[in-house]
């Protein structure tokens, strides 16, 4: 991801792709034309990258001009359309091949037609690198498409945002969610996670999604996502990573104007953090780190016992019980950790201290993100 003034990008198009897409638009133009010396002609700023790596790939002699067009502000493609500079040469009986790096609304098309009227041109043939069919308001015949895209705005490979973004090799997309900060909290039991979640979620001003809670919400109201869960839960089966995820996403819709979230709960297994990535990434968003508190067995223990004597759970009395359930915690975190990891997004904490210590060393970690 990336920041240009004051709004973030996503990776969208690689340079691979648009490598293989000015090839194919290359060979289809020239196989059309022949042994004829075309004039290309690319529309400046916009096109220079695409009109420059479309004319090293051509195989056969040709001309190649600009005109410079003005039809953007910002993010918007705006429907005043000044001619800036103009052509220079006779293109009377000549084949011309317009160059565009980008067509959406179709305005820019209007003052290209306009200007060749009076050109006497032999025919004139419009290629795009890329083109937003829902933007699309006018009639005139694009000849050649490289890609198809959404009607989001885009930067990178000549395209800009207010001046920058134009030296990018690659395309980015505009973040519909600008940027937010997602966690995935963990700690053995005992380790003070849901303490820290509730500093850190006022810190931050992050929303606490904690999966035990957003269960027993659901099944408590008797919600639709509710009742299907307790009737994998009164079978003694697990509830299936759908019914969880769609939960979640339920959580996450009730506060889309969120500045980010603490997911505690889940993932729990590499399945469920495959189904949560994409699930963000539907939300046109990421989780940015995995933060587990690591605390020595010993001290949760004497922790957990501590607490046994008022919490009046059962399982924080029992030793065993305890050992048994830290055991479980490292099996699942260990395979998180190598997941998160392999995206350099799993970050250890040392829970041992006062509560303020232990915030203050997660706080080192999310302010880096």
């Amino acid at each position: 991801m990336i920041k240009l003034h004051d709004l973030y990008f996503k990776p969208f198009i690689s340079e691979t792709e648009i490598a293989a897409t000015v090839e194919r638009m290359v060979h289809e133009i020239a196989d059309e034309l022949g042994d004829e010396i075309p004039v290309f002609i690319g529309i400046l700023n916009g096109s220079f990258m695409f009109v420059s790596d479309f004319v090293k790939k051509y195989p056969k002699p040709c001309e190649v001009t600009f005109i410079k067009l003005a039809s953007y502000e910002g993010v918007k493609s705006t429907e005043d359309i000044q001619r800036l500079i103009g052509l220079t040469q006779d293109l009377t009986g000549r084949t011309v091949v317009i160059l565009e790096d980008i067509i959406d609304s179709g305005n820019t098309l209007t003052e290209v037609h306009r200007i060749f009227e009076n050109e006497n041109v032999k025919k004139l043939i419009i290629a795009t690198l890329f083109y937003k069919p829902e933007a699309y308001k006018k009639d005139y015949k694009l000849h050649y498409v490289g890609m198809e895209i959404p009607n989001k705005f885009i930067v990178g490979y000549g395209l800009d945002y207010d001046g920058l973004g134009r030296d990018l090799p690659e395309i980015y997309q505009l973040k519909t969610t600008q940027h937010m900060t997602n966690i995935v909290l963990f700690g053995p039991p005992g380790a003070g996670k849901g303490t820290q979640a509730e500093f850190l979620k006022e810190k931050y001003n992050l929303v606490h999604i904690s999966t035990g809670d957003v269960f027993r919400f659901n099944i408590k109201n008797e919600t639709a996502l509710g009742m299907l869960a307790k009737s994998y839960m009164d079978k003694g089966e697990l509830v299936p990573d759908e019914v969880t995820i769609d939960m979640l996403n339920a959580e996450v819709e009730k506060n889309a104007d969120a500045k980010g979230f603490i997911f505690d709960g889940f993932p729990r297994t590499n399945a469920q953090a495959d189904a949560l990535d994409k699930f963000m990434d539907e939300k046109d968003s990421q989780i940015d780190a995995m933060i587990a508190l690591e605390v020595d067995d010993e001290v949760l223990v004497k922790r957990l016992l501590e607490r046994g004597k008022t919490s009046g759970r059962p399982d924080d009395a029992d030793e065993t019980i305890i050992r048994n359930r830290i055991k479980e915690y490292y099996k699942k975190t260990a395979i998180l950790k190598d997941y998160y990891s392999e995206q350099n997004k799993y970050f250890g904490v040392n829970g041992v201290g006062s509560i303020q210590d232990i915030t203050k060393r997660l706080s080192q970690v999310i302010d880096k993100l």
